[in-house]
């Protein structure tokens, strides 16, 4: 027989630094790292006289060309100001709790998230069950709740991702914090967005092992309201305003950058035939595009920065890139061929407003 929580849910169905501007030298290092080569080689005219690119080398090329526009890599996203969401829990048993959170119309277009934290209650232990349990060791003591984010695929399938996980003592009791800014990341990469977000909580022993202690067992969280209406699991959800704090797009190519221009991204070419290193080695493209993020950002007020010690300024990057798909020679048994090489992160496609020390979110995989 399934558990509840499950028949439920099948049933609801790299630049330098931030901003930096790429260079030469940089781009020669991804060429050598993706090539497994310790320098640069050294092929003269003659060697590139002869040399042609087949058709299928050339159609790759595209076809590698065009999948960079297509497909761009995402970079660091912050925000400074929270909201609270009340949740419920839909379906608990012994160990394991499923909580929902409606998130509806909660994250709007022109807000950003930078962290959101899952707060549960921690209900106090009765003196009589502590009793039954004897006496407890410092190492005993203690049980591990780890919080997944519960996804439901389009065929009805489940699946799970762990997203923060830390000791608890029976001995306490109060509010708990859990790091939960993953799971809403991917909530927000799904492609329904109307379907609630889904946290599995569980509370296992530390130790395993016939010995082991079941002191997990003392460890409740509440599932109603205690008397003040405190005891719902909330989740806070720390945005930021991006029409005040976000970049503003493309860099007015009329305007010169100065010290008060905001965010943006600028346009700047990089012209491969100018580079000595390059030179009977790189084949495609002759230059390409590189752009890169200028200006600066707002910072949040005192108040709300406080609340966030481990995060530094926020600057100005490259918050999603794209690859650059080359054409390079190679020498090899005294024979010149042409080979198709992919960079990463080479091409800015976006300048956002990010904080060192704020998260870099994973892509959810199909």
């Amino acid at each position: 027989m399934q558990p509840l929580w499950l028949c439920w849910a099948l049933w609801v169905l790299p630049l330098a630094g931030p901003g930096a501007t790429l260079t030469g030298e940089q781009l020669l290092d991804s060429l050598l790292q993706q090539l497994q080569l310790s320098e640069a080689p050294v092929l003269d005219r003659a060697d590139m006289e002869e040399l042609a690119v087949p058709a299928q080398v050339r159609a790759q090329y595209v076809a590698l060309l065009q999948r960079s526009h297509r497909d761009h890599s995402r970079g660091k996203r912050f925000s400074q100001s929270f909201r609270e969401v009340a949740g419920r829990f839909l379906a608990s048993e012994a160990s394991t709790h499923l909580l929902v959170f409606s998130m509806e119309q909660r994250l709007p277009p022109n807000r950003e998230l930078v962290q959101a934290v899952l707060r549960l209650f921690q209900e106090p232990v009765p003196r009589a069950a502590l009793h039954r349990h004897g006496r407890l060791s410092p190492r005993s003591d203690r049980a591990r709740v780890t919080v997944e984010w519960l996804s439901v695929r389009d065929d009805g399938s489940n699946r799970t991702s762990l997203i923060d996980s830390r000791l608890v003592s029976v001995h306490e009791s109060g509010w708990k914090a859990f790091d939960v800014t993953e799971a809403v990341n991917f909530w927000q990469q799904l492609s329904r967005p109307r379907q609630p977000l889904l946290l599995q909580v569980s509370v296992q022993r530390e130790h395993l092992g016939p010995g082991a202690s079941e002191a997990h067992r003392l460890v409740r969280f509440a599932s109603q309201g205690t008397p003040e209406g405190r005891g719902e699991p909330q989740l806070e959800l720390h945005t930021l305003d991006l029409r005040d704090y976000g970049a503003q797009g493309d860099c007015d190519p009329e305007a010169p950058v100065t010290e008060g221009t905001r965010c943006c991204r600028q346009e700047m070419y990089i012209d491969l035939q100018g580079m000595k290193w390059a030179e009977n080695w790189v084949l495609e493209p002759p230059g390409f595009l590189a752009h890169e993020c200028v200006g600066t950002c707002q910072q949040p007020p005192e108040a709300l920065a406080f609340k966030w010690p481990v995060l530094g300024p926020r600057q100005c990057i490259a918050s999603e890139t794209a690859s650059l798909p080359m054409i390079v020679s190679i020498k090899e048994g005294g024979r010149t061929r042409p080979q198709v090489v992919s960079l990463p992160n080479m091409r800015v496609q976006k300048c956002s407003c990010a904080s060192d020390g704020a998260l870099v979110p994973r892509r959810l995989q199909p």
